[in-house]
Parts: structure tokens; C-alpha cells; sequence
């Protein structure tokens, strides 16, 4: 053949011919690791079969979704493409076979879908959901893809290296950075030479042939510290973070965010008022299902009037059953619930940003999110940029406080929304004696360390 069947950048061509047992890669966001990696694996069942030979390789991706699209999206392609230009060599008239599968974790009860390519040889690529059951499932070797990501990390490991530990298996990791609260970071930071180490940042990859426009990704992204970590792959600690990037990505999923999939259940709406100024006015819709709460839609909208917010807050009512609206009453918010409780009546609490109040409301937001009881939208760079950019801080006096940084064109807006209506859901479904807050008088100043009644006392209890 006079052309290469795939052209490979260098960088990926490095990874490729680097036959190392133990190899992990740092790869910036869009520079093809997973489609690398793949070919990878595609080849060596090829080399198998040429070989007279079988092999085994298990992915092992961040969920169901992300593991079939490996298989529908590149090892599929992948495997045609091969299989077809070698069948000649191979001296085969069978073809290769997609299917999907199921896979019992005995131990766990649990059962998890599959998605497989078999050889005419009885070689096959399994990709499935990672966790600390499908790890110890197989005697294969192994790709951890986005490895980062993966809930339990360390678990997962503890799991599958044993594993693989069979003379001859090979076990291949990447993804890009995800803080330092895992095991990518110290299997990527460690100072062993058993693993052979890859690093490629956006400004290597576009240098060697990428097409991408770094000004455009730059500027679409709009927040520094996301680009930092995602594309020049720097180390990000989030040990500060109210929520972890690792609690982020364990509750995003696909069906999130889509009103078409409302299925007439509960809803909480929380609501972050904004007006003038940089913030954004921002409308979350939680429905209940069972005891989950799915993000069914997520208003944004920068620099509106109070008739345009009254209208979507109007629209969101009609169209959902709504048990009960928590709105930011603070400040410029008096009005707007005033008017909202003229015309939605008792479903409308306003809540005030006291300290106190936004402690209460964060702890039961936070603990929400890590009993993986909530199902955010999958994707949305802005968003896990808005929720993972909450700070919790401490003053010498003990008296705890929450920041977060105008990057991205937020003030964590969207998570106050999402906080608003989580600690709606809380006291939609506990009987308290409480009462709601009330308008201040117009000659009372807004004091951020008060304990601003309503909700939440000092203690941030109901």
C-alpha cells in the first residue's frame, strides 16, 4: 500500500509504536486519545489473528454511555476499516461480529450492559461501565479510558491491577486532568520508571497537525482555569471546591436537561435573581422520580427585565407541577417574589443569603450530590465550570463563608439555582414549623452575616 490506511499525527503515532506494558496518557480535550488508543487495540487483535493467535482487550469507560459510543463510534469504524483491507492475509471469508451483551457481577447483585466485537479468531474488545465489579470481572488486557472520571477511582484500581497483573497483559490509561483527588493524578505524578508516560497539551498537538483554532476554544470555553486544566493540562486542586469535578461527572447524565422527557412528577424550581450587572437570572427545574431528582430544564438568561423574568417564571408554571418555587430574595429579589407570590401563591418561598442560609442550603445541595441523588446535564462545559467553582471558606472568628469568582460570566448562579431548588425538595417533603421570609423594610440594610430569618436560623437548621 502506497498510502497509510489511517494518518496518524506524531504524536499519536508515538503513542502507538510505544509497546510498553504499562503505558499512560495526559491528553489535552479533542486530540484524539480515545480514537488513538482504539486503533491500538483494533491492530493487536489484527496482529492476533495474522499471528494465529486470539487476544482479549477490556474498556473500561467513565459510563454506559461513553463505553458504547467507544464501540459505535471508533471501534466499530476502526475494526471494518482493518478487517476489511487485511482480510486477504487473513485467508477468512467470516466477518467480524457486533453485539451487546450483559455482564452479572455475582457478588454485587448487579448486572451491567456490554457492547462487544468478536473475531472470527475468538478474539474480542468488550467495552463496558467501570467500577470496582466489571474491574475484577475479566482476565484481559485492559483500557481505562478518561480514567480520571471514573467514580471510585481507587477502588477500580485496587480492583483491576491484580488482574492484570498476568505476564504478558498489557494495560493502557488515559484522560485529561480532573484535580489531584485520584489515582490518574498519582499514576501520572509518581516517580517510578515501570510506566511509560505520554503528554500532549493543545499547543503540542496543533503544532504537530491538529486542526483546531486555539483562539476559538479559548474564547468559546471563556474560563481560564477549565482551559488550564483541559487543554494545557495543569493540575488543578479542588480539594477547596464545595464540589469536587469527581462529584460533577458522577451525576451528569444524557436525559438531563431535556424538558420532552418531564414525566409529570413533582418539581422544585430554584431561582438566582439577576437583573443588571454581569450575573446571570437563572430558573432551575428539579422533578422528583422516585427518590432522584432530574434537572428537567435550566433557564439562563444574562441582563433581562422583570416583566422577561416574570414571563419564563409564567411559561415554567404552566408547563410543569410545581409543589414549590425558592427564589433569592436578597436585595434587588424583593420584588420579584412579591410579585411571584401574588401569582402563584403559597408554592413561593423567598430566602434570603444570609451566611447561615446559604451554608444550610449548600450542605443539603452537596449532600445531594453525593449520594448521587441528582442527574444533571451531561456535557455542558459552563455548568461544571459554574459548580465546581464554589469555595468554602473560614474566617478566624469560625464564621464560614462562600465565594466564587466572575469567570465564565457567573457568580456560581447556576448553583444557587440548583441549591434553591434542592432545599425546596428537602422542605417539600418534611413537615416544619416555619415561616416564610418576609420583605425588609425599606430603611433595613442587607446584612450578609445576620441570620436574616426566614429558613435557616444561625445553626442552619429549618
Amino acid at each position: 500500500m502506497d498510502q497509510p490506511l489511517i494518518r496518524f499525527h506524531p504524536y499519536q503515532q508515538r503513542w502507538l509504536d510505544d509497546g510498553s506494558r504499562f503505558k499512560i496518557g495526559m491528553f489535552a480535550r479533542q486530540t484524539g486519545k480515545t480514537f488513538t488508543t482504539c486503533a491500538e487495540i483494533v491492530k493487536s487483535c489484527v496482529d492476533a489473528m495474522l499471528a494465529g493467535k486470539r487476544t482479549r482487550w477490556v474498556i473500561l469507560s467513565r459510563g454506559e454511555r461513553q463505553a458504547k459510543e467507544a464501540v459505535d463510534e471508533t471501534i466499530k469504524p476502526l475494526t471494518r476499516t482493518f478487517f476489511l483491507i487485511y482480510r486477504a492475509l487473513l485467508k477468512t471469508k467470516q466477518d467480524v461480529q457486533f453485539s451487546e451483551g450483559v455482564f452479572r457481577a455475582a457478588e454485587a447483585d448487579a448486572t451491567y450492559k456490554t457492547f462487544e466485537v468478536t473475531f472470527p479468531d475468538g478474539s474480542r474488545i468488550t467495552a463496558l461501565p467501570a467500577n470496582p465489579d466489571t474491574a475484577r470481572g475479566f482476565s484481559a488486557n485492559a483500557f481505562l479510558d478518561e480514567f480520571a472520571f471514573h467514580r471510585d477511582s481507587r477502588a477500580i484500581w485496587a480492583a483491576l491491577f491484580p488482574v492484570v497483573s498476568k505476564a504478558g497483559l498489557k494495560l493502557r490509561v488515559t484522560s485529561t486532568p480532573n484535580g489531584k483527588s485520584n489515582k490518574f493524578y498519582e499514576l501520572m505524578t509518581a516517580g517510578d520508571t515501570v510506566w511509560s508516560r505520554h503528554r500532549v497539551t493543545i499547543h503540542q498537538a496543533v503544532a504537530e497537525g491538529l486542526e483546531r483554532d486555539i483562539a476559538e476554544l479559548r474564547g468559546g470555553l471563556g474560563d481560564d482555569e477549565l482551559w488550564q486544566q483541559e487543554y494545557e493540562l495543569e493540575w488543578r486542586d479542588d480539594a477547596s471546591a464545595w464540589l469536587p469535578f469527581e462529584l460533577i461527572f458522577a451525576c451528569e447524565d444524557a436525559d438531563a436537561g431535556r424538558p420532552e422527557r418531564y414525566q409529570g412528577g413533582p418539581v422544585y424550581i430554584g431561582n438566582d435573581i439577576a437583573a443588571g450587572g454581569g450575573d446571570l437570572w437563572v430558573a432551575w427545574v428539579w422533578e422528583q422520580v422516585g427518590d432522584v431528582l432530574w434537572c428537567r430544564e435550566l433557564v439562563e438568561r444574562r441582563q433581562i427585565s422583570f416583566a422577561e423574568q416574570d414571563a419564563i417564571m409564567d411559561d415554567l408554571v404552566a408547563r410543569y407541577r410545581v409543589i414549590r418555587l425558592a427564589m433569592d430574595q436578597t436585595g434587588m429579589g424583593e420584588k420579584p417574589v412579591e410579585d411571584a407570590r401574588r401569582r402563584y401563591g403559597g408554592v413561593v418561598e423567598g430566602v434570603h443569603f444570609t451566611a447561615p442560609a446559604k451554608l444550610s442550603i449548600a450542605s443539603l445541595g452537596k449532600q445531594r450530590f453525593e449520594d448521587r441523588k441528582v442527574r444533571i446535564p451531561a456535557g455542558n462545559i459552563a455548568l461544571r465550570a459554574d459548580l465546581h467553582s464554589l469555595v468554602k471558606l473560614v474566617g478566624p472568628t469560625g464564621m464560614v463563608r462562600f465565594v466564587a469568582p466572575r469567570e465564565g460570566g457567573s457568580h456560581a448562579d447556576r448553583t444557587w439555582a440548583a441549591f434553591l431548588g434542592l432545599a425546596a425538595a428537602d422542605l417539600g417533603h418534611r413537615e416544619y414549623a416555619y415561616e416564610p421570609a418576609s420583605p425588609r423594610r425599606p430603611d433595613e440594610d442587607f446584612d450578609d452575616e445576620g441570620d436574616g430569618g426566614g429558613w435557616f436560623d444561625h445553626a442552619g437548621t429549618f
